[in-house]
């Protein structure tokens, strides 16, 4: 029985010490594409810098590597690239030194003359959302094709589309063409209600279930104190020379 009573204790007060931090990862400029050659700033907005957050990614040639291992500009908890190239296509994310992690953004560096310029973070049920068919050199606002899960949607005189008060339904895989200068890629975008969507899985992209988080906060995040409770849970156990059964 006292075991068992340990054993609670061991697992409530983990739960009670091991707060997650919320973070947010945000992209300047915000969009899902962008141009070889651009600029970027990846930021992780966070309710406490003590977590320590990192900006990590996936792409299709490196794995789970962080801003400034080849690539990027560290400054704190924000990461600059100067210049884009296709090869930084991929999947980035927040992680904080504990293993918590944010939200994943998809963006896509492409080498053509246009992109799709489009929502990183989920579409909120209800809200608005506008599309916009950009060309890399001007004039930009020309008349385009939108696309949804590759058939035509309609086509737009000034190169964007808006999508009034979306639902689950509009959810998909959404691409723009410009005659005489191209088809941009394609990009998912997600509806999102009170909780949070990503869209498709992607290869590569880390994945946490609720139980694995868990056993990451016991094991992990407050060993410290985890390990205080149970030398003195321990030592006020002991027997001792008094007990009649020595």
């Amino acid at each position: 029985m006292e075991k068992t009573s340990l054993l609670w204790l061991f697992i409530v007060t983990s739960l009670l010490c091991c707060t997650t931090h919320q973070v947010r990862l945000t992209v300047s400029p915000s969009s899902s594409q962008l141009f070889e050659d651009q600029f970027v700033s990846l930021s992780c907005e966070e309710d406490d810098s003590s977590a320590g957050w990192t900006l990590r990614r996936n792409t299709t040639k490196e794995q789970m590597s962080q801003c400034g291992d080849g690539w990027g500009k560290p400054a704190g908890s924000s990461c600059s690239i100067t210049y884009v190239i296709t090869l930084d296509s991929g999947v980035y994310w927040c992680e904080s030194r504990e293993g918590s992690t944010s939200s994943i953004i998809n963006i896509t560096v492409s080498g053509g003359s246009v992109i799709l310029q489009s929502p990183v973070l989920p579409v909120m049920e209800g809200h608005d959302v506008t599309l916009h068919c950009q060309t890399k050199s001007p004039p930009s606002k020309l008349p385009a094709d939108f696309y949804k899960d590759g058939s035509l949607i309609r086509t737009e005189p000034t190169g964007h589309m808006t999508i009034h008060h979306v639902t689950k339904s509009d959810e998909g895989l959404y691409k723009c063409h410009i005659s005489s200068h191209g088809e941009s890629p394609p990009s998912w975008i997600s509806v999102t209600g009170k909780s949070s969507s990503t869209g498709p899985p992607t290869s590569g992209a880390p994945t946490q279930t609720s139980t694995y988080k868990l056993l990451r906060y016991l094991l992990v995040f407050c060993p410290y104190f985890i390990s205080t409770l149970l030398m003195v849970s321990l030592y006020r156990h002991r027997p001792t020379g008094n007990d009649p059964s020595d």
